[in-house]
């Protein structure tokens, strides 16, 4: 009997995910069992929790199981568990909408492409609706571990625009998930096919997955004997009551049987799992629908003990640069669920990392706030964070690239932070960091810096740098002009956390880094001795020269040099210092709102080019000073990609253009 009942639009978001479960997503079907039962095990695994500090929650039924329930002639599978159950408010929350601030990323991700679409759903957390990939109505009836049973809540829907929501009678704590089979679905009916999947699926969670199974005793030998004395005709009718009582005693009946093994994977010794168990596993605690890239399964003993058993997935979550979303490792004592999310035993740049940590050591009733303050969790994420650190390291250099490849475009923003953040492992993090060069021609990040290092000229004592907005930016900059002519390589930065990640990093293995825009540019013994003379003469021929430009500029400039980094440029601008606010730092900083002072730059011009010949020769001091605002703009241009007053800029060309 229901009561209470009332009817509610789904979220536009979820109109449109039904839509694509229910007429788009064909391929591997069975996946929904899947997510079904892992939801199962979480709400397992959080009444287990709760009986840590209460174990009244358990009430006469401390059995934890899931249980599959097919019934051919109504074409409903159930999926059962006697977990924590959910409110009536929880179910509404949790069942009317997708994954809460993830919604519009989901179908922003959207591609179109079937086979990708459907990995995002787990990413989301919208594995439940993956059960209207068979299921034309599904029914889910729900009490909560601290409701009565009159206090139990049905939801239902058919998976088109709205769903009802009522309060119910539920003898049980749980939840049961009952869908009715699509036609051409009814194989999930089946007890093979459902065993099939389960195997396949769900063997290792730590929850048994059970299914009645009909039984039918063996006859004992005693027996045997009465049927054959039964046949004798002659027997008294004593006989034949005994012959009535026996068939009683061996008559067909229905059991639930276990049918997954329900030993938490992470326990077991790694050489008898195999690679696909470690996949399943992954699916199930990440609701990932793909395969991870790499994984690590380690058991530690002595001073602390604990397993872990971390993951990469292949791609990079929605979410990845938010680094206030929750993120972290599923968090076990002794086998016993803590929580999700455990983000205390990973630091910020690992974020990505999917996994299990058991720790024997921690109290059962640990909390969030104890974690923040134990020595024993800074030690465990010392060792988690080491682990996870060699698994990326072994995978960098793995003769296939493969993977590292994909690893590195999907995480290597994130990886940089690390070189800020954990100064401890930061030699480890420069080893897995891949940079684009001018040694390739070609804007992918494959060079690292042993790479660079094996490359460098023997005098060479410094690993030289650019940062730019863009790759093409970067590989055209004049300040790479006096390196490309000495064969000197340098490593070309484009995203955003280069920029602070550059201005606080010093060095690596005793070789300094060294910006090629800084103003104290200083090549040591790479420095040619001829070209330095001839720069300090051309300095003092044309000192006149360069005072006359820095008058005719004004406060545009602090000074005008003659440069020794150009070869076929005119003209560049260098910053205040060798850790100067360098283009993209400004305009990282502009975009987030920051007001800042005009820059003041130095002004280096190249004697030897022409256009500068031609303003040492002007003699007509507007035409002069024409000439030197662009040989400026032109330099500004070049660095920053942009001017302040680009109409002013044309306006200055056309004049010097049309000019008879």
């Amino acid at each position: 009997m229901t009561e209470n009942t009332e009817k509610r639009g789904f979220q536009t978001e979820v109109k449109q995910l039904l839509s694509l479960l229910a007429n788009s997503l064909y391929s591997n079907k069975e996946v929904f069992l899947r997510e079904l039962i892992s939801n199962a095990s979480d709400a397992i695994d959080k009444l287990r929790f709760k009986a840590v500090q209460d174990q009244s929650v358990y009430g006469n039924d401390s059995n934890l199981h899931i249980r599959l329930s097919a019934d051919k002639d109504k074409k409903t599978l159930t999926i059962s568990d006697n977990g924590i159950g959910m409110t009536r408010d929880q179910i509404c929350e949790h069942l009317g909408t997708i994954a809460k601030s993830g919604t519009a990323e989901f179908f922003k991700n959207l591609s179109g492409d079937q086979a990708r679409d459907s990995q995002l759903i787990g990413q989301f957390g919208v594995g439940f609706y993956s059960a209207f990939i068979v299921a034309d109505k599904v029914t889910v009836i729900s009490r909560s571990a601290e409701a009565a049973p009159d206090q139990a809540v049905c939801w239902e829907s058919d998976g088109t625009g709205e769903y009802t929501v009522s309060t119910v009678t539920k003898a049980d704590r749980g939840t049961d998930v009952i869908l009715s089979l699509k036609e051409e679905d009814t194989e999930y009916l089946e007890d093979w096919t459902l065993r099939s999947a389960v195997t396949k699926y769900s063997d290792h969670i730590s929850v048994p997955v059970e299914m009645l199974e009909t039984v039918k005793p063996e006859k004992k030998d005693d027996d045997k004997k009465d049927d054959a004395e039964n046949k004798d005709e002659n027997k008294d009718e004593n006989k034949d009551e005994n012959k009535d009582e026996k068939e009683a005693e061996t008559a067909e009946y229905t059991e639930w049987k276990q049918i997954n093994e329900a030993k938490a994977l992470w326990t077991r010794s790694a050489k008898d799992i195999t690679d696909d168990e470690y996949k399943e596993f992954y699916k199930h605690i990440s609701h990932d629908y793909d395969d991870p890239l790499v994984w690590a399964h380690n058991h530690v003993e002595g001073a602390q003990e604990y397993t872990s058993l971390l993951y990469v997935p292949k791609h990079a979550p929605w979410d990845l640069f938010n680094r206030e979303q929750k993120h972290g490792l599923k968090l076990y004592v002794q086998r016993v669920f803590i929580m999700d999310d455990a983000e205390q035993f990973m630091p910020g740049y690992l974020r990505f990392i999917k996994g299990v940590l058991d720790s024997n050591d921690l109290p059962l009733n640990v909390s969030r706030e104890i974690l923040q303050d134990s020595k024993l969790t800074s030690k465990l994420k010392s060792g988690c964070t080491k682990k996870a650190l060699q698994m990326l390291s072994k995978m960098a250099k793995d003769e296939n690239q493969d993977n590292y490849k994909t690893f590195w475009k999907e995480y290597g923003s994130v990886i940089k932070e690390g070189l800020v953040e954990d100064y401890e492992n930061r030699e480890e993090i420069f080893d897995l960091i891949r940079f684009a060069s001018t040694h390739n021609d070609s804007s992918e990040q494959n060079v690292s810096l042993q790479d660079y290092i094996s490359r460098m000229p023997e005098k060479q004592k410094n690993i030289y740098f650019l940062t730019a907005a863009t790759y093409a930016a970067a590989a055209s900059s004049p300040y790479l002009e006096t390196f490309k002519k000495k064969g000197i390589e340098v490593l070309l930065l484009t995203e955003r956390v280069d920029e602070w990640v550059m201005n606080q990093v010093t060095e690596y293995k005793e070789k300094k880094f060294i910006s090629v825009t800084a103003s104290d540019l200083d090549l040591g013994e790479l420095e040619d001795k001829e070209e330095k003379e001839k720069q300090e003469n051309q300095a003092k021929e044309n000192e006149d020269f360069l005072k006359k430009v820095k008058e005719a500029l004004g406060e545009q400039v602090t000074d005008v040099k003659v440069t020794n980094r150009l070869t076929d440029t005119p003209s560049c601008v260098i910053g205040q210092g060798n850790q100067m606010m360098t283009a993209q730092m400004r305009r990282l900083l502009e975009a987030s709102g920051q007001k800042l002072p005009d820059e003041k730059y130095t002004l280096e011009i190249n004697m030897d080019h022409d256009l500068v010949k031609q303003l040492a020769a002007e003699t007509d001091e507007n035409r002069f000073k024409d000439w030197a605002q662009l040989i400026l703009d032109e330099a500004i241009l070049a660095d920053q990609g942009a001017l302040k007053e680009p109409a002013r800029y044309v306006k200055l060309v056309n004049s010097l253009l049309l000019h008879k």
